[in-house]
């Protein structure tokens, strides 16, 4: 089994960060030098500009006469820029980390949580102290984040699981009635009857709908018959719309997963497959799931015409996937091109946290 995922935080190293990169910094070897405060390593810079500045005045034979000459002032002048930008290049080396450090952290993605700050090459104790101050509060900002999306989605999925009993319940045992009532009550050929048989189909249709809205809200099958069934049913249910063909690739042998693990698998694939029949225009979409002893993998590809630009990012409930992903410590990503179809693909570490 993998460790949790918090204890696998890949670094993100100050001196090369890219948002997509995806690379783990290594951790430094050897014996770290000790780290100096930064107040004294440009005082060391200036000391040394001045050393070069004393050496130069004591050695070379350079003569100012009062009033000076101007070709002693060009020569103090140029002396003074070199001085200048001697200081400049030192200082410059002496702040490199500071500047790369601020670069690598507007680089930190909050879709791809767990990437860190490295200190490998921060010289001064203030550099260390920004960049363990600044992981801290990824810490926090991500543990809090991480502990209102699972509220907020509890939440949701309660309210989904209340609705679709009330409509279960409630109004499909009222409309069940109505048609039971409605049938039996239109006999023989008349007017009435005729009218009568038309409000009983017209409730039955009702009610199909109503049944249908219920499972989308909740997915009984999910709880009743695991999540390789409930896969199967909603394929079942997305290509008897008239939709695109549902091809199912499904492992026969699951590891065990964590009820939440099981969901949110299953309200990806159901979002996707929802993407697919209203912007795709496919012929036939392809639902994935696989799984390790480390990672279990769920993708969805279509041959369509691919989502539209302003879908691509945060439409089409493409947010609320990412947020249930990052959940259970999962990744989401998307790849659509126009004209080549459309592919969503969630992975999901199974660790002892979540299995």
């Amino acid at each position: 089994m993998r460790s949790t995922r918090s204890a696998a935080r890949p670094a993100l190293d100050a001196r090369a960060a890219s948002p997509g990169d995806g690379t783990r910094t290594a951790p430094a070897s050897g014996t770290r030098a000790r780290p100096i405060p930064l107040l004294w390593l440009v005082f060391l810079t200036n000391a040394l500009v001045l050393a070069v500045a004393l050496l130069l005045l004591a050695l070379t034979p350079i003569t100012v006469h009062a009033p000076i000459e101007v070709g002693q002032f060009a020569l103090l002048f140029i002396g003074f820029v070199v001085l200048l930008l001697l200081n400049v290049v030192l200082l410059r080396r002496v702040l490199s980390p500071l500047i790369k450090l601020t670069g690598a952290m507007s680089s930190v993605d909050p879709d791809r949580p767990g990437r860190r700050l490295s200190d490998v090459d921060l010289r001064s104790v203030e550099g260390q102290a920004l960049a363990h101050a600044f992981n801290a509060m990824l810490d926090r900002l991500e543990d809090a984040r991480r502990e209102a999306t699972r509220t907020a989605l509890a939440a949701q999925e309660a309210e989904r699981l209340r609705v679709a009993r009330e409509l279960h319940d409630e109004i499909g045992q009222t409309l069940t009635a109505v048609a039971i009532e409605a049938g039996s009550a239109a006999h023989g050929d008349s007017e009435l009857a005729q009218a009568l048989r038309r409000v009983a189909d017209g409730v039955r249709e009702s009610l199909e709908e109503v049944r249908r809205i219920a499972r989308e809200l909740r997915p009984e099958a999910l709880d009743d018959l695991g999540l390789a069934n409930a896969l199967i049913a909603l394929s079942t249910r997305i290509g008897a719309q008239g939709g695109p063909r549902v091809r199912r690739d499904l492992q026969a042998e699951l590891p065990p997963l964590s009820p939440d693990i099981e969901l949110v698998i299953y309200r990806v694939a159901q979002e996707s497959l929802t993407n697919t029949v209203r912007h795709s225009g496919a012929r036939e979409v392809t639902v994935s799931l696989r799984a390790d002893a480390e990672d279990v993998t769920l993708v969805v590809t279509d041959d369509g015409k691919g989502l539209p630009s302003e879908l691509s990012r945060d439409g089409s409930g493409i947010a609320g996937m990412r947020e249930r992903a990052l959940l259970v410590g999962g990744m989401l990503s998307l790849a659509s091109t126009p004209g080549q179809g459309t592919e969503v693909r969630l992975t999901i570490p199974i660790d002892e946290e979540h299995a």
